[in-house]
């Protein structure tokens, strides 16, 4: 059996995915996965032993621009596609995209799984699942496999996400660290990153935490944040909320904080190396739960943004908070109560 994976997103939702490639091998243990990613979150499958080719595409459309070349490759790439012949194309969504669905549609597989409302919107889509957010993105991904005889695992525990980290960024990491003193297991990290700001901490949990964990667990802190600003609509960052936290750092305040602003991969490469984290919702959150030091997720207002429910962090040491209103409004009990949970 031969299968197309497609997984248009952004790296956060292919580390998601690959419970699902791990399933797949599981219950076909013949078959032969090929993974569709673009150029920005390939590197995630990397090296996955349950992959056995993966093929990038560039993104067509970038930051708000559209690159004629990528189309182009984009054309040829589907020809390649089609001469694969797949026996199924798995579009690997949790809710429905149009685009993704296209793309897997163009490769003409004998049989393609997809999620929508309306399978007639997609003429040649053969297995059509309905739309579901009653559960866990990862289940809702397994589910896919449904099509294929393949069930959802009933263990959770079996079902957690795996990446291997770029030697690139483990380098980065090892030479930012010794810049600064520190060493691998003896720092936390912190990060903002969250596009809903009532989802991330505010300055005075970030100086108390980080306190906090060096007064407790002698742990430094590695503070980092989405760089940019808040106003940019296609990659809107944190510069402005992080800036408290950097004069307090700046005024000797809190000699306990390094900050870091700088790219994905080289802070999943501090994130890897730590003795755990805490991220609000994010890409970044689920990383450090696939880490080995794990994480602390936070959540609010999940009646109006994405709840736990679907989107809690998967991990042998992973665990949540989920605020009313505001991450800001956390007891910090119960937070540090959380920390003793996840470093005793």
């Amino acid at each position: 059996m031969k299968v197309l994976v497609i997984k248009r997103d952004k790296i956060g939702d292919l580390l998601l995915t690959t419970p699902l490639l791990a399933r797949l091998k599981a219950g076909v243990p013949q078959v032969e996965t090929h993974v569709l990613a673009n150029d920005y979150n390939a590197w995630v499958v990397a090296n996955n032993p349950h992959v056995d080719s993966v093929h990038v595409y560039r993104r067509v459309r970038h930051a708000g621009r559209v690159s004629p070349g990528a189309a182009w490759q984009w054309l040829w790439q589907s020809l390649a596609l089609r001469r694969e012949r797949y026996d199924w194309v798995i579009v690997a969504n949790g809710d429905e995209s149009p685009r993704a669905i296209r793309r897997g549609l163009s490769a003409r597989g004998a049989r393609t799984v997809a999620r929508c409302a309306d399978a007639s919107k997609y003429p040649g889509l053969t297995d059509a699942l309905p739309p579901d957010v009653s559960g866990h993105e990862i289940e809702r991904l397994l589910a896919l496999l449904s099509p294929l005889g393949i069930s959802v695992p009933e263990e959770k525990a079996t079902a957690f996400p795996r990446y291997f980290l770029p030697p690139a960024a483990a380098a980065f990491a090892r030479d930012w660290l010794a810049e600064r003193g520190l060493a691998p297991g003896k720092y936390a990290v912190l990060g903002l990153g969250a596009r809903r700001p009532k989802k991330q901490p505010s300055t005075a949990q970030v100086l108390a935490w980080s306190t906090h964990l060096k007064q407790r667990w002698g742990l430094d802190t590695v503070f980092m944040w989405t760089p940019g600003k808040s106003g940019d609509l296609a990659y809107p960052g944190d510069d402005d909320v992080a800036q408290p936290v950097l004069d307090a750092a700046s005024r000797g305040d809190a000699p306990q904080i390094h900050p870091f602003r700088g790219p994905v991969l080289e802070a999943i490469g501090l994130i890897w190396s730590a003795r755990t984290s805490i991220f609000p919702d994010s890409g970044l959150m689920h990383f450090a739960a696939a880490s080995p030091g794990g994480v602390l997720g936070l959540f609010a207002e999940a009646d109006i943004s994405p709840a736990p429910a679907q989107w809690a962090p998967r991990g042998a040491k992973a665990d949540y908070l989920e605020a009313g209103k505001s991450v800001a409004a956390l007891p910090e009990a119960l937070v540090h109560g959380r920390f003793e949970k996840l470093l005793a």
